[in-house]
């Protein structure tokens, strides 16, 4: 080969730039959004459409809400279906006892799994991967398999043991969920993103292991507590298998479980269930805007750990 001397190169490279400076440069176009909104808004579309459909049969009259095919803009606005809805069925009452439910559950999730989830983690003990893949296995199983030895767990507790809190009783639905085997999981993945050397100092002026998690371990866990406290909120909120097995009183029973007794044998008002339904949608909505900035840090962080 032979070589091409430096000047040779250098007056390769002018020319080269003098041709593409003559030559009109391509622009590409810029779209004023991104492409995949093409996709993304039909389907939001899509699944926003179950709910507008609930909302709008909400204000409709009896006859609106039966006609054929659906009337999606009705021709007045009849907003007494709601008060309706709250004087036909003890709807506060159901409404107070899913908060209590809810409430209590997240508080014992909160308190239970953070306990055992920072065992999982920092703890060395014997048994403790097998005891963690055990309580992983649980969530393999589905309910209707355990829902009667639940139930019949349930009674003896509340007979033998609570006094009377069992079946038939808000504590029934408190109980068996108090602590989860995903907010033991959940909680011990975050736990082991954290530095240990925080409570490594914390011990050495001092502090106790409790005091360390309290103090420390938690203060940091915010997000993956709040993602927690959120997801385990919805759930408590629509559940409705437990509630129909636990719970025979009316007085006992929950929004999902009261919005059923709008349901006939032979008919069903679908005014006032519907206005019943956004009722019970609005907590669900203000829990999911109010812990919505959690949940992807602390999902991103509880990936990150290994198992």
């Amino acid at each position: 080969m032979t070589a091409v001397s430096a000047p040779a190169r250098d007056g390769a490279r002018q020319a080269g730039r003098g041709i593409r400076a003559g030559m009109p440069v391509r622009r590409r176009r810029r779209w004023p959004f991104s492409p995949w909104h093409l996709v993304l808004i039909p389907a939001t579309i899509v699944l926003l459409f179950p709910f507008a459909w609930v909302l709008i049969t909400s204000v409709e009259t009896p006859s609106e809400a039966l006609h054929f095919p659906p009337v999606l803009i009705p021709h007045a606005l009849r907003f007494a279906n709601y008060s309706d809805a709250l004087a036909s069925a003890p709807f506060v009452r159901f409404l107070v006892n899913s908060a209590v439910v809810a409430l209590a559950t997240v508080l014992c999730n909160l308190v239970l799994c953070a306990l055992a989830g920072y065992a999982f983690a920092r703890f060395r003990f014997l048994g403790r991967t097998a005891l963690f893949a055990v309580i992983m296995a649980t969530l393999m199983v589905p309910f209707q398999v355990t829902m009667i030895p639940q139930f019949i767990i349930t009674k003896w507790l509340g007979v033998h043991v609570l006094a009377g809190v069992g079946i038939n009783h808000l504590g029934a639905l408190i109980l068996p969920n108090a602590a989860t085997a995903f907010g033991i999981f959940f909680l011990r993945q975050f736990f082991r993103t954290l530095p240990i050397e925080y409570e490594e100092s914390a011990r050495v002026d001092g502090a106790s292991r409790l005091t360390a998690l309290v103090r420390i371990v938690l203060p940091l866990a915010t997000p993956a507590l709040a993602t927690l406290a959120a997801l385990t909120f919805l759930d408590s909120w629509n559940n409705f298998l437990w509630p129909l097995i636990a719970v025979t009183s009316t007085d006992q029973m929950t929004l999902p479980l009261g919005l059923a007794t709008f349901q006939g044998a032979h008919a069903t008002d679908w005014t006032l269930l519907m206005a019943g339904n956004v009722m019970s949608l609005v907590p669900m909505l203000a829990v999911f805007f109010i812990a919505q900035r959690y949940f992807i840090q602390s999902v991103a962080a509880t990936g990150l750990a290994g198992t």
